[in-house]
């Protein structure tokens, strides 16, 4: 009945401590999104770049022999 006890008690006082520490960092769902969005970002970024960049050689004329 000691050992009982004694659990017992360890474990109320440590859900207790644990409830009156309420700052226990941040959640990984923010910072998830955030990184999602920086992705989606540069992806959008490098398409761009991307699509400029072929329309910019399309307009140079093509070479002719002398």
């Amino acid at each position: 009945m000691r050992l009982y006890t004694y659990l017992h008690v360890a474990v109320t006082s440590r859900l207790a401590e644990l409830r009156r520490n309420a700052e226990r960092g941040d959640s990984p769902v923010p910072t998830a999104v955030i990184i999602f969005g920086l992705v989606a970002v540069a992806m959008a970024v490098t398409t761009l770049a991307l699509t400029r960049a072929n329309d910019w050689m399309k307009a140079i004329p093509k070479h002719t022999a002398p």
